[in-house]
């Protein structure tokens, strides 16, 4: 955030430069599919979340049955790859790990969280290097839930099922107070931290849309809707005299469409890069270009579908459409077949009856004539004979189409809990094609981890990492510059999170205690978080 940041980019970024590559992007979109990445996903939209009668106008008199398999298929499918619990571990790479050196490593943690004021500078070289990882790993999860990240997932998801892609985009906010100080006397406020934000693809415009890795882009945008007061004072601030001419969006009044573009810039010897971004607001520039210090694009994307040669992802809702609207449209003709034989069609004389008839049960009308005209004055139309075999095509129709999409009923929880073994071992061999789609979710949390550290190690300077464990919180210092070349490894560890696992740890866990592997407090102490109310008390009485 300093001198550095505001040196001239050797490349030049014009407004209008941006605007056309915003327009182009547009252009892209609009062509991709029988009706464009904008209108389909909106289309998608409408049928997940149930408005599968849109445009058609049939009336009120007919019934319109939705059965919505694909909710359903969706909400399971992200259900299965984002209720895995996760974890993510850094690594100090070109260091040895031996395990004396992790006895060491854990025996200065322990002395710092008990309050040691030994420092990094007592250690070697390869002990600070991993005492530095090891902190990085448990800041992760301190800043994951700062920012949601669970929440942050879940949309991630939501938009990748709906739309083929979900983009989360971290940049650094320095308007966050992080309740840290500069200084012993606790009088210089640190300010400024990583925030995190999900986009729609909608909102995102790569320079090469055919080339699958984001880092390879030669630039990318990001248009975002802004309240108009809010962009002209982003303008103001950052410098701009013509901040109060700042236009609105097209057939907007308060709103304006905010263009931020982002390229990378390389080093003479082609070994480095550093990523500048600008922002732009029709010809005009809000924010000058300005170095982020990050040698990778903040963006993080996970594709639910992937395809060759092809920078944004697929979704399977245009494919699952035309098989819901068959199941509506079968549902809606039967429930009408069963209206028409419960309730037909009455054909009333107007010159035999004179009076309203209502259909009420008892409803006595008069009939005045002979006796033939008594049976001539009101009668019902017999319906079409309504075939034996509909409700089983319906239902057939429905299962083909969810089992197709990799969903049944065992994966549902359709079935009784009797053998839980069984059941997991069934549930796992059916979950094996959903394995190329966690893979690729587990590839976008390493995304995102290594954006957060290519900020953390950028920009956060001289201050402390709060470090939350079990023993209690403490506070490490980290001083970025020191371990701006580290090399790190990033590993994603994946826990249980499949249905019935807490009862499958239990029946373990028993199994142990039983024939004596384990004693009371090795076992209380593994057992499901939430099991035994106050456990750390029990645990401590134990001892």
């Amino acid at each position: 955030m300093s001198k550095k940041q505001n040196t001239s980019p050797r490349q030049t970024v014009t407004p209008e430069q941006v605007q056309e590559e915003y327009r182009e992007g547009v252009r892209y979109k609009s062509a991709l599919g029988t009706h464009g990445m904008y209108e389909q996903n909106r289309i998608n939209e409408r049928f997940y979340c149930g408005d599968q009668w849109h445009g058609v106008n049939c009336g009120d008199s007919r019934p319109l049955v939705r059965y919505n398999v694909i909710k359903r298929i969706g909400d399971y499918k992200m259900a299965v790859v984002g209720s895995e619990q996760l974890s993510v571990r850094f690594t100090a790479e070109g260091v040895p790990n031996t395990l004396d050196l992790q006895e060491r490593v854990r025996l200065f943690r322990q002395s710092m969280s008990a309050g040691g004021q030994e420092g990094l500078s007592e250690l070697t070289a390869a002990e600070e290097a991993q005492v530095v990882a090891g902190a990085l790993t448990d800041y992760f999860r301190t800043t994951g839930r700062r920012l949601k990240l669970d929440m942050l997932k879940q949309r991630v998801l939501r938009n990748a099922y709906l739309s083929g892609t979900g983009v989360l985009y971290t940049y650094w906010d320095d308007s966050i107070c992080t309740g840290l100080y500069a200084d012993e006397a606790r009088q210089c406020a640190i300010y400024g931290d990583i925030a995190a934000e999900v986009l729609e693809i909608e909102q995102l415009y790569v320079g090469d849309p055919t080339l699958e890795d984001l880092q390879q882009q030669p630039y990318i945008t990001i248009a975002q809707r802004r309240p108009l007061t809010e962009v002209r004072r982003m303008a103001k601030r950052h410098g701009c005299t013509a901040w109060d001419t700042i236009p609105p969006a097209d057939g907007e009044e308060n709103h304006a469409l905010l263009l931020t573009r982002f390229w990378k810039e390389w080093e003479p010897n082609g070994e480095s890069c550093t990523v500048w971004a600008m922002q732009v607001c029709g010809n005009t520039v809000v924010r000058p270009a300005w170095k982020l210090g990050v040698r990778l694009y903040p963006l993080s994307i996970f594709r639910w579908d992937e395809k060759r040669h092809q920078a944004y992802g697929e979704s399977e809702i245009p494919h699952l459409i035309p098989n819901q609207i068959a199941i509506n449209r079968t549902i809606s003709a039967q429930v009408w077949a069963v209206m028409m034989m419960g309730m037909p069609i009455m054909l009333v004389n107007g010159d035999v009856v004179n009076q309203p008839i209502t259909n009420d049960p008892g409803q006595v009308v008069p009939v005045y004539g002979a006796g033939d005209t008594l049976q001539q004055a009101i009668r019902y139309v017999d319906p079409p004979a309504f075939s034996t075999q509909f409700d089983a095509n319906v239902k057939g129709l429905i299962n083909d189409t969810m089992t197709q999409a990799g969903v049944n009923s065992t994966l549902l929880g359709d079935v009784q809990p009797n053998n839980t073994s069984a059941i997991i071992a069934v549930r796992e061999a059916s979950l094996m094609p959903l394995h190329m789609m966690q893979n690729r979710f587990y590839t976008f949390i390493e995304e995102t981890a290594r954006i957060w550290s290519e900020f953390w190690l950028a920009m956060y300077g001289d201050r402390q990492l709060k470090i939350e464990q079990e023993q209690g919180v403490w506070y490490m210092p980290f001083d970025s510059k020191r371990y701006r070349r580290m090399l790190l490894g990033i590993c994603v560890d994946v826990g249980a999170g499949q249905a019935y696992n807490e009862q499958h740890v239990l029946e373990t866990l028993d199994g142990l205690y039983n024939h004596g592997v384990i004693n009371a407090k090795q076992y209380l102490s593994r057992l499901p978080q939430g099991t035994v109310p106050q456990l750390d008390a029990l645990l401590q009485e134990l001892t």
